[in-house]
Parts: structure tokens; sequence; C-alpha cells
């Protein structure tokens, strides 16, 4: 019988701060294999009912996640030549229970996380479901006042677009379980500057060559107000006439028409400043804390004040 190997590296989130893009560029590295399911959530639901309250469509990334070890280990069944073995499931910087359980069973493993500002990354996670059909109200400041019941009620975390961004207490959990040096935090602005440094420093922590043939045109996943619903369902939602264009086409030429889409079809308003003054008050501690902890200059997230 073949032993499958679990992962050496986890890339465990923030989410909406650029993981499905991160996740797209790392399958093209020959020396890495990713589990085919982006999300599998496994350290987050290991023997676990899903059982969330949520508005509109359900969250299929959330109820579709692998909740036992040998379906989870059946992700890497494929592994051949590839010596980084990575899985990417942005739930588990959230989660309050991914970092001991990544611990027990992969103590080793190395640890990628990317953080965006948590205001931006909070209004892109609003704008997501939005775009999705999931969010009942169309204005983010009263999405945001009913935050604090529906953590009550147990909706699923996607909602909790204010408490998804206090990064030091989630990241504390990890660096209390793991050396610091099996620990990479970057900023979401170095993916946006220059994704290929960006590559070049994910390669030399996780010991692998330098790979060039990297396309890293695409940035996945924009969010904003649809213009047409009937479009983005067409973009984002299964039909029929997807097999027959995924036979036609290339990976990237549909990466590219889906992404050109979304960009003429979505248009995302600017917060106003009075959310963005009292969203920044609520996270300046926060802040200063993960400042130390990550040991990196955040100065220009602070010129929000």
């Amino acid at each position: 019988k073949t032993i499958m190997p679990l992962p050496n590296f986890i890339i465990i989130g923030a989410t909406k701060s650029g993981t499905t893009s991160l996740y797209n560029y790392l399958q093209q590295h020959p020396a890495i294999y990713m589990s085919p399911t982006k999300e599998t959530n496994f350290f987050a639901y290991e023997n676990q009912t899903i059982n969330f309250q949520w508005w509109g469509p359900p969250p299929t990334t959330t109820l579709n996640s692998i909740t036992d070890l040998e379906t989870y280990k059946r992700q890497f069944a494929n592994v051949r030549e590839e010596t980084a073995i990575g899985e990417a499931s942005p739930y588990y910087l959230y989660n309050q229970t991914a970092a001991l359980r990544i611990h027990h069973h992969i103590p080793q493993a190395q640890l990628i996380a990317i953080l965006r500002h948590p205001i931006d990354r909070a209004y892109s996670n609003f704008l997501h479901l939005i775009r999705d059909g999931r969010e009942p109200h169309q204005e983010f400041g009263r999405a945001l006042a009913e935050e604090p019941e529906r953590m009550k009620q147990n909706w699923a975390w996607d909602y909790f677009y204010q408490d998804m961004g206090f990064y030091y207490s989630q990241l504390k959990r990890y660096y209390d379980l793991f050396p610091s040096k099996q620990i990479k935090v970057f900023l979401y602005d170095e993916l946006q500057k220059n994704p290929n440094q960006l590559l070049a420093e994910i390669s030399g922590f996780l010991q692998i060559p330098l790979s060039t043939s990297i396309d890293t045109r695409f940035h996945d996943n924009i969010s904003g107000y649809p213009k047409s619903k009937t479009l983005q369902r067409f973009i984002d939602q299964p039909n029929q006439l997807k097999p027959i264009i995924r036979n036609i086409l290339p990976l990237s030429a549909r990466q590219y028409i889906a992404t050109l889409l979304r960009k003429k079809n979505l248009y995302k308003p600017t917060m106003s400043n009075a959310l963005q003054q009292k969203l920044m008050q609520a996270y300046s501690k926060d802040l200063l804390l993960l400042q130390d902890l990550i040991q990196q200059d955040l100065s220009s997230w602070f010129s929000r004040l």
C-alpha cells in the first residue's frame, strides 16, 4: 500500500488577501505540489459536523470541506518528484483550533500567511458576499452592525468582516506553537506590487529552486457590486456552457477572460471616511501588537488614522 504524504507547507490565510492568486502561482512551480482542492479546511474542521447559518446560496467551500484524515491524505496521493507539498486554506488563520491540529499532525510544517490591511480585507470580504448574492444588506455599515448578532447565531465565518481582521491574536496561536523560523508572513501589498519577488522569497523559504515560468498576470477572486447579476452567475457558478469552454480553451485563456469579465461587471464604491475611522480605532491596538509579533513595519497601515 502506498504511503500518502501529508503537506510540508501550508498557506494559512488570511481570507481575501490574495491566497487564491498565490495558490494558482505556486501550482505552476515544477518543485511544488498543491492539493487539487484549494480549500480543504481539514485542520479547521477535523472530525466535525459543519453546521452554520448563512443567507442566500450556501457557502460551498465551507460545506465541501474535508473532515477526515484519510480523505485529506488522498489529496496528496499524486505527489511524484515534488519536494514542496502544500495546500491553502485561508480559514486556518481565523480558526481557533487549526494551529493545534496542524502542530499535532505536521509539527515541522512551514507556514505562510499573507495579511491585507484589515479594513480593506473586511470590505473586500463584504463585496465578495455581495457579488455572490450571500449578503442581505447592500450597505457595509449595516452588515457590520449585525456582526455581533451573527456571531452569536453561529453564522459562517465569512460574515465576521471585522473580527477576521484581528490578526495578532490569530497569528499568536501559531507563534506559540511553532518556531518563528517555520513561519513566513507577507503583506498583500507585496503580492500586488511585485508577485515575482514574493515568489522568490517563498522559494527561498521552502528551499526550492526559483522558477522563471510562473505566469503572475492574473489576480483571482475580484469582488464588487455586480452591474449584471446574470453575467456574474455565469462567471462564478456551474452551467452547461462551462464544460464546452473548458474543452476548447486552455486554462490561461479561461482565467484571462474571466478576469476581464469580472473587472467589467464589478464596481467597488469607496467606503465612507467615518466607517474607516471607526474600524481603524477598533484595529489600532491589535496592529501595534501585530507589528511587534511579526517584526515588520506596518506604518503604512497606520496612515489611515
